[in-house]
């Protein structure tokens, strides 16, 4: 165990092929199960378990891992021993060297066996040290990742809007949640069922690794630093007697320079973990609303202010690394005047002899004390960003708002139970709302609005029943479902107040935004029950699901993408409603599931589904707008008013006579369905183009050492061209001086010693050689400032190239790659690896040149006093890198599976954060449980290698140059007797100094290679799927477009290279001003048309905008005049004015005039207080505003962008149907005339009276003329579908009249 001889099979496996994957490495032992260690540690940890709120800090060191941390100190007690014994054994030497050896006791032999076992043993102890502690930092991290995962579970979800500050404000989707970042940045997590939520414990729970080390090192280091100085004084006292008090006065008086600077490194990192938190919040926002941005044409505006964000940060990260040498110097002037100090009152006061086995011991523990001095001070800043981190994670455990049923002292909302009959479900005299300490949380519009749920009298839903709960936008339905599951706060306002919802026989819920996982169809269907093919096809039939999985080759073995990004609003929201009904629940919430269907699809998934057999004797809730449509089969209707009452319960006639302004919504929708028997399905673009059922591809593992490739694009980019030389030259000079010299104070101090050989002492000049040694030391500090402003500077410069290079790339991608790629991969390569390239990448290329400058001053000390030992010398040189090459054949493939094992922790995260709702309402936290404890095992399993690997090559390193200088000295002593004892000594200072280098040396390499890795994924993804890059010649003319005019020829279109082409050949002209309404059948290409005419997609044939040939005009240019409104718009978090004008070009009389046009003043009153503003603040992805809103403050963005050509994806039959009359207002008779619109239609009605209809049908057109000329043709696809509706009259009179 000592020499970790456990780790021989893996590298030897390693060196025998080419990639070990992660199943190849060795298996977890029980103790590091995160299972395991959940049941070790909650009692402990957990808030709700430990009764107590007490600091995660004290919990881990004196409850969790005492006995690790009482281990890890004996062995740190051990190794400060052992580092003494090397000093020692050269001290000895040389006193029997002067001596003679007269009354020695001890022979030679035995202080070199002392040379060997110091670097020996010293790395046996460190390596259990290592070994105790790296699996001790893995299991916390598991364990607090998981107890974040299980408290977040267990949290409130409440709308909650964001920070307002600027356009890149804060994260808002899952995959904001989770993104690795080197900062500690709040979270902000839009969840998908219809709220977000906010946790800063997020992120800082994967960020852990470094922050609990630091943590762990520091706790020991209160223990163990003291030890080594106390040892180290005491040793030097027996060498140097009191010579060492003056030393000691001087290092006590200046010790408050380094804390004074570790007080400027503190607020400097301060600074630059803000600005890092500032950058992190925008990349993560851009790259969660990537799509949008793209179809925008705002990725050159977006990299600017990222750009001009990494600017300000790394600012901070320069003044880091410049105040990080300052310290060092600091560090190491302390110990410098210490020794001038001591060997100056030594010889010049105490009038002693400075013998060789006097200075050079003395040196060498003179070095520990510096070394011990640097590490404390080190450990200053790094206890601080731990100790913070775990201040968040304790701060979301402790003031998290949780469900009331975790909450202390809450009352059981079910009291008086003889008064509840059995099975009931409804809610008695109470009231809700969304936080606990408050009326209500903010909802749409400014975050002065409140909501509270009142339920006065009592509410029961009748079992084995359709029940409906209606009423206008805003009144509360989603609350009373939310209610229902516990979800919000409840207060008893009687007596008997009670909330009933059982459990016992199963719950399913439908949120109102569909929430899916990351996995297949059927997964999603089946969510965790048994498969059962004869009810799992009959869900797939009354869900109208049959046809959209036809599409796909592998049907429901299709992979739904992140976020279901290969599915349409429509598919997502059928699957969930199949989800719910496939389930064996007795009870099903479903909150607006018709909302994202045309009406057609509503229809059938009303007479397939709520008639069909699987929903009968089940009970329904079901939350709606489609009141005309889900009348039939309703057997209970609730109504809520506007203020979040209940107006009636009973039949739809009594409810409708208490709401007049319900009525005529239903009067309206009534009409629209006798208009639309017969519509036009929705589908994905991507549908017809993704013949695969994986979509995201697996991701990239590099294989082998990192690639020259990944060095040359850091160091290349670390100096411009025409400077790359000078840079160079000025920084391997300074750095090659400061080693130099750093060697040449020894030689100094053995030369000194020399002249008492050979004069009297009276006749040593000690001022002279304590002024060229002090000389030397300071010119060494100036030169090693020097070198590594000069490497600081650059790397600098090679971070924001490199950064600006990742997100150009990322950002000029095809939406074809982001679709295959998760975003969470994206962001931790803009965010984690970034982090990396920063900091301790630049510090470990720097250590890497640095060390290998020394060992070769050091090695060429050695051969130049005893030439001979250069062969032996060489030797060592190659077994140690050969030890290395054999060691980073092993290591980096680990380290990359460990990379790579991350993604899918974090993914799993944001997943469950979003849909925390559906999750806790199905009651499988269980099983998310279990999920997270898979991918976390993971995770630990590549961490737990790679770390046993690296002491693997740490003892063995150390034995061997405990081999090197023990024999050195063999041969010293017994075969050159002509040398005198300083040039033994200086050379054997050398090889003990050599020895641990060789050690170091390893180690350095292998952290820069394998930070390295950082900088090679990275360069992945410089090298992907890119969108043709923006030229000069591509800039339009200043007046272009002047016109909305738009002509197409022979266009075709496809998703990929190799895909089938989606459209065939088309060919129209549409004049400036038109309105053209696009129908067709599902898969007929209505969405593809749109992607080609941005140009998402791969294209053949011409397309002209308003006279200009668009392949000939830069992406970013034609999509800034094209303005595209998809079905359910994407805003940012912030305010309305920051999703209106997000780069400051308009005022506020222009937003609020869009505003005015686009109908939002008409929907609310200018005396509302809570009416939504330009100052309103929006969550991420608008998630606390209806998709209504949202869609009327998309046609506000069109309007502010003044777009010639407006592209509109139909959304209106997922929103009420005041907000669809204000939207078809504005389209019908407030766009300007010069302005032309398609419209992809989902509803004939819509379209009826455009200008034009064009008809697609499998990706051709089938018809394109006026509506009136096209029903003329009784053979013609329009006239089929007018003619089939099931009031055809009224369709053809929009046309005639």
């Amino acid at each position: 165990m000592a020499f970790h001889i456990y780790c021989d099979p893996i590298v030897y496996k390693a060196n025998k092929v080419q990639h070990i994957k992660r199943d190849e490495l060795p298996a977890l032992s029980d103790s590091n199960f995160t299972k395991n260690l959940v049941n070790r540690s909650y009692p402990s940890l957990d808030p709700l378990l430990k009764g107590q709120k007490r600091h995660l800090w004290q919990s881990l060191i004196l409850d969790v891992f005492l006995y690790e941390h009482l281990e890890m100190g004996l062995m740190i007690v051990l190794k400060t021993l052992t580092s003494f014994l090397g000093p020692l054994g050269v001290n000895r030497l040389l006193n029997h060297l002067e001596t003679g050896g007269e009354g020695a006791i001890v022979k030679p032999w035995v202080w070199m066996i002392w040379l060997l076992l110091g670097p020996m043993l010293g790395a046996v102890f460190i390596g259990w040290y290592q070994y105790i502690e790296t699996r001790t930092l893995n299991q916390a991290q598991a364990i607090l990742t998981q107890l974040i995962f299980d408290h977040a579970l267990r949290m409130r979800v409440k709308a909650d809007v964001a920070k307002v500050s600027n356009f890149e404000t804060r994260p808002s989707t899952p995959d904001g949640a989770v993104s690795l970042a080197e900062s500690t940045t709040s979270a902000g997590q839009a969840s998908a069922d219809g709220a977000s939520t906010t946790t800063s414990a997020t992120k800082t729970s994967q960020n852990l690794v470094g922050k609990l080390n630091n943590l762990v090192t520091t706790d020991l280091a209160v223990f163990y630093i003291p030890v080594q100085i106390i040892v180290s004084m005491f040793v030097l006292y027996a060498m140097l007697g009191w010579s060492i008090l003056p030393g000691l006065v001087a290092m006590a008086i200046m010790i408050p320079i380094p804390g004074y600077l570790a007080k400027l490194l503190r607020g400097t990192q301060v600074e630059k973990m803000a600005q890092s938190d500032d950058r992190v919040q925008s990349v993560t926002e851009t790259m969660n609303m990537i799509r949008m941005v793209k179809l925008f044409g705002w990725e050159p505006k977006v990299s600017a202010q990222l750009a001009e964000k990494r600017k300000e940060e790394l600012k901070s990260v320069r003044k880091l690394k410049l105040l990080s040498a300052f310290n060092a110097i600091a560090n190491n002037v302390i110990p410098l005047v210490t020794i001038v100090l001591t060997y100056g009152t030594y010889t010049v006061i105490m009038k002693q002899t400075l013998t060789a086995s006097k200075v050079f011991p003395s040196m060498a523990i003179f070095g520990l004390v510096q070394s011990f001095f640097a590490s404390g001070f080190y450990l200053v800043p790094n206890v601080i960003t731990g100790k913070v981190s775990l201040d968040r994670i304790t701060g979301f455990l402790n003031e998290t708002e949780l469900l009331d049923e975790f909450t202390q002292n809450a009352k059981t909302p079910s009291t008086n139970e003889s008064a509840i009959e059995e099975g009931a479900i409804g809610i008695r005299a109470a009231s809700f709302t969304w936080t606990a300490d408050s009326d209500g949380a903010a909802t749409p519009g400014s975050t002065r609005r409140n909501f509270t749920l009142r339920i006065e009298d009592e509410v029961f839903f009748k079992r084995a029943c359709i029940n409906l709960v209606i009423g206008q936008t805003g009144c509360g339905k989603t609350s009373l479902l939310m209610a229902l599951l516990g979800e919000m706060h409840w207060t008893p306002t009687g007596p008997d107040s009670f909330v009933s919802l059982p459990r016992g026989s199963g719950v399913a819920y439908h949120a109102q935004e569909s929430w899916v996982l990351n996995d297949t169809i059927r997964e999603n269907i089946l969510f965790g029950s048994p498969y059962d093919e004869e009810r799992y096809n009959a869900v797939v039939e009354q869900c109208a699901l049959k046809h959209d999985l036809a599409l796909f080759d592998t049907g429901d073995q299709t992979e739904v993408g992140e976020k279901g990004l290969t599915l349409s609003g429509g598919q997502k929201a059928r699957i969930t409603l199949a989800r719910a009904v496939y389930s064996s629940a007795s009870i099903l919430l479903l909150d607006d599931v018709l909302a994202a269907l045309d009406v057609h699809t509503a229809k059938a998934i009303v007479e397939k589904c709520f008639r069909g057999e699987l929903l009968h004797g089940r009970t329904v809730i079901l939350v709606t707008h489609n009141i005309a449509l889900t009348a039939p089969v309703a057997d209970f209707v609730v109504s809520l008013s506007s203020d979040g009452r209940i107006i009636s319960q009973g039949s739809l006639s009594s409810a409708l006579a208490k709401d007049k302004t319900l009525q005529l919504e239903v009067n309206k929708e009534q009409q629209a369905l006798e208009m639309e028997e017969q519509t036009v399905e929705e589908t994905t673009a991507e549908a017809s183009a993704k013949p695969k059922g994986q979509l995201i591809v697996e991701e990239e593992v590099a294989i082998g050492r990192l690639s020259w490739s990944a060095f040359r694009m850091y160091l290349g980019n670390m100096s411009d061209g025409k400077l790359a030389l000078p840079f160079w030259i000025a920084f391997i000079v300074f750095i090659l001086i400061n080693n130099v010299f750093n060697q040449l104070d020894k030689w100094v101090l053995g030369l000194w010693t020399r002249e008492y050989n050979y004069h009297n002492p009276s006749e040593v000049s000690a001022l002279y050689y304590v002024t060229l040694y002090s000389c030397l030391c300071l010119s060494a500090f100036v030169s090693y400032g020097s070198a590594y402003s000069i490497w600081s500077f650059g790397s600098v410069r090679a971070s924001q190239r490199i950064h600006g290079l990742l997100i150009d790339s990322v950002l000029g991608a095809t939406l074809r790659w982001l679709d295959k790629t998760p975003i969470s991969r994206v962001i931790t390569r803009c965010t984690q690896d970034i982090a990396l390239i920063d900091g301790p990448l630049s510090n470990s290329f720097y250590d890497v040149i640095d060390i290998v400058l020394e060992i070769a001053v050091k090695f060429g000390a050695v051969i130049i006093i005893s030439p001979i030992f250069s062969v032996p010398g060489i030797i060592v040189i190659l077994v140690g890198v050969g030890f290395g090459h054999i060691y980073m054949r092993a290591e980096l493939p680990v380290k990359r599976e460990s990379s790579n094992a991350k993604s899918p922790v974090l993914g799993h995260f944001g997943s469950a954060v979003s849909g925390l709702v559906s999750i806790r309402a199905y009651g499988a936290q269980a099983a998310f449980r279990k999920g997270s404890y898979k991918y976390l095992d993971n995770y630990t399993r590549a961490q737990i290698t790679a770390h046993n690997l690296s002491r693997w090559v740490n003892v063995r390193c150390s034995s061997l140059g405990g081999i090197f200088s023990s024999a050195l000295a063999a041969y010293l002593i017994y075969g050159r007797p002509d040398v005198d004892s300083s040039t033994i000594g200086f050379s054997l200072t050398m090889a003990v100094g050599f020895a641990d280098l060789i050690m170091w040396a390893v180690r350095m390499l292998n952290t820069a290679e394998t930070q390295g890795t950082s900088i090679e994924r990275v360069q992945q993804y410089l090298e992907i799927e890119a969108e043709p890059k923006a030229t000069t010649e591509g800039e339009p003319p200043a007046y272009w477009p002047a016109s909305g005019e738009l002509r197409v020829e022979g266009l075709s279109a496809r998703y990929s290279v190799d895909g089938s082409k989606v459209l065939h050949d088309l060919s129209f002209h549409i004049k400036s001003g038109e309105r053209v309404g696009i129908v067709g059948r599902t898969g007929s290409g209505k969405s593809s048309l749109t992607l080609a005419l941005l140009r998402c997609i791969l294209t053949e044939g011409d397309m002209f905008y308003d006279g200009l040939k668009t392949d000939t005009i830069n992406l970013s240019a034609l999509r800034s005049h094209i303005t595209i409104i998809p079905q359910v718009p994407e805003l940012l978090s912030g305010t309305l004015r920051q999703n209106l004008d997000p780069f400051s070009q308009h005022d506020d009389a222009e937003l609020n005039d869009a505003l005015r046009a686009a109908g939002l003043f008409s929907l609310q009153s200018e005396d509302n207080e809570h009416r939504i503003t330009l100052d309103a603040a929006i969550s991420g992805g608008g998630s606390n505003l209806s998709i209504g809103q949202r869609q009327i403050l998309a046609l506000a963005r069109a309007i502010v962008r003044r777009s010639k050509l407006l592209i509109l994806d139909e959304a209106t039959s997922a929103i009420d149907y005041e907000t669809d009359n204000v939207i078809q207002t504005f389209l019908r008779s407030k766009l300007d005339k010069d302005v032309t619109l398609l419209t992809v239609a989902h509803r004939l009605q819509t379209i009826m009276d455009s200008d034009r209809i064009m008809v697609l049908d499998a990706g051709r057109i089938a018809e394109f003329d006026k509506p009136s000329e096209l029903l003329k043709n009784q053979k013609g696809l329009l006239r089929l579908l007018v003619d089939e509706s099931g009031d055809k009259d009224k369709l053809y009179a929009m046309v005639t009249g």
